[in-house]
């Protein structure tokens, strides 16, 4: 389930939570953090930096955990049966898993030290050469 399908099918089980003071709290916290998950993925695709980008997958991440919190809790208060969520702490799951992984890469690639293309380049030609550097062009 993509992020986008795990936002709406949030929004199709908030009906059938019940609409006294239990449910509704429920129901706002599951609509803020289910619906949140997928604006801030969204806003880290058009991040502005690479700090930007983990700041806001991390943001995705949070609301995903706070999102399986509030579904784990409906479910274990019996607030809706299991069967009725159709799976979304599953998913929930699943999206609290994936979330890290950009997040780390994200870091790993902020970590690794930044070449300019004509020094990348010098080493890809070298290492063509047999670690040589290239006599006829020495910019090469």
């Amino acid at each position: 389930m993509e992020i986008l399908e795990f936002g709406a099918a949030i929004l199709k089980l908030l009906p059938y939570l019940p609409q006294d003071k239990v449910g509704a709290n429920a129901g706002d916290q599951l609509f803020r953090s289910g619906t949140s998950v997928g604006a801030h993925a969204q806003e880290a695709r058009a991040a502005e930096s690479r700090a930007d980008f983990i700041h806001k997958m991390g943001m995705a991440l949070k609301e995903a955990r706070e999102a399986r919190y509030w579904l784990a809790l409906t479910e274990r208060a019996k607030i809706l049966p299991g069967e009725a969520m159709g799976g979304l702490l599953r998913e929930a799951g699943e999206l609290v898993a994936i979330l890290p992984q950009s997040v780390i890469t994200a870091k790993a690639r902020a970590a690794a030290p930044l070449t300019s293309p004509p020094q990348r380049l010098r080493r890809v030609r070298q290492s063509q050469s047999g670690g040589k550097p290239n006599t006829l062009n020495p910019k090469a």
